[in-house]
């Protein structure tokens, strides 16, 4: 036997080892990105579910407030006492701490869409509160801005998350048509 026919077999051995070993490490690395990116989009979704119940959590407390302050008309007045304002506050607080998460996993576009609905949310506190605002100085343009700030959020989150479809909800009119054309309220989702 010669020298060749001993050394290929172990040379095609060597060569095999080496691409499976290849090819094993590859797959690792294609399971972990994947592994990671499902990690990475369960954060982003729920950053972004807890952000946006926050953020109605305190529309809704605000069009109490509102209708306390005679804005709106509605059922659920919300007296502003210490111990609201408080409970206010550190929903803000909450909601702010919530905002950092965002910046970290979210893209662009969903962060500016937060960034303009937080401007929209404190629009309406501030009318809520009493506070001067320039601008829109209704509270139902106010609320209807804040509606259409909270609709293009979801739409931008949506997106990121690769949900598919632009369309949240098929339109609906605001107000409902069941309430009364002189009520100004402006309760809802």
């Amino acid at each position: 036997m010669n020298l060749a026919s001993q050394v290929l077999p172990l040379v095609g051995v060597a060569i095999g080892a080496v691409v499976s070993l290849a090819v094993s490490a590859v797959n690792e690395r294609v399971r972990w990105r994947r592994q990671q990116s499902v990690r990475w989009d369960e954060r982003r979704l729920n950053a972004y579910a807890e952000y946006a119940h926050t953020v109605k959590q305190l529309s809704s407390r605000y069009t109490g407030l509102a209708i306390a302050r005679g804005l709106i008309t509605g059922s659920t007045p919300l007296e502003p006492t210490d111990e609201v304002l408080k409970e206010l506050a550190a929903t803000e607080a909450h909601r702010s701490a919530l905002a950092e998460a965002l910046w970290l996993l979210g893209d662009v576009d969903s962060n500016t869409a937060a960034i303009k609905l937080n401007h929209a949310l404190w629009h309406i506190e501030w009318l809520a509160r009493g506070i001067p605002t320039t601008g829109i100085a209704t509270w139902p343009e106010a609320y209807l801005e804040f509606r259409k700030a909270r609709t293009d959020f979801l739409k931008a989150v949506r997106c990121d998350l690769g949900v598919r479809g632009a369309r949240i909800a098929h339109d609906v009119p605001w107000p409902p048509p069941w309430r009364p054309a002189n009520d100004t309220g402006a309760g809802g989702s």
